[in-house]
């Protein structure tokens, strides 16, 4: 009995240990050696975890318009590289840059986003970043 208590402790152990492991946290979906800069025009900017969401639309060389959708960071991230949640209204006209998917849908990561008032908004993926931040603070070792 003690014995299929240990297995079952440990057993339980092993599948918490691997939950992270679970996480959609895969980059391989992107183009990541590829940069796409396009004029845009927001049609909706979803702020909620566990990513936000910039939809914009833009015309392609034929004159289509084509609809595109480009994740970024959860909100504290982006809050903290000085993104805010009314930031983007529907009509801003934007410029976005971002990693394509690979398979040429129009879905992408966003790198920056210049605003219509040249305000440049970055992420860690492009190593630009918001106003309030100018990089990444170091641990601080001191302690």
């Amino acid at each position: 009995m003690k014995n299929k208590h240990i297995v079952v402790l440990l057993g339980l152990g092993f599948l918490v240990g691997m939950a992270p492991l679970f996480a959609h946290h895969g980059n391989s979906s992107f183009d990541i050696d590829k940069k796409l800069t396009m004029k845009a025009t927001v049609t909706e900017w979803f702020w909620a975890n566990p990513h936000c969401f910039l939809k914009f639309d833009i015309t392609d060389e034929k004159g289509n318009v084509v609809h595109w959708v480009a994740e970024t960071s959860n909100p504290s991230d982006m809050a903290n590289l000085g993104w805010s949640k009314q930031i983007f209204k529907p009509g801003d006209h934007v410029t976005v840059t971002l990693q394509p998917v690979k398979n040429g849908a129009p879905i992408g990561r966003v790198m920056q986003v210049v605003l219509a008032n040249g305000q440049t908004l970055g992420t860690r993926i492009a190593g630009v970043f918001g106003p309030e931040v100018d990089a990444p603070k170091p641990a601080d070792s001191s302690r």
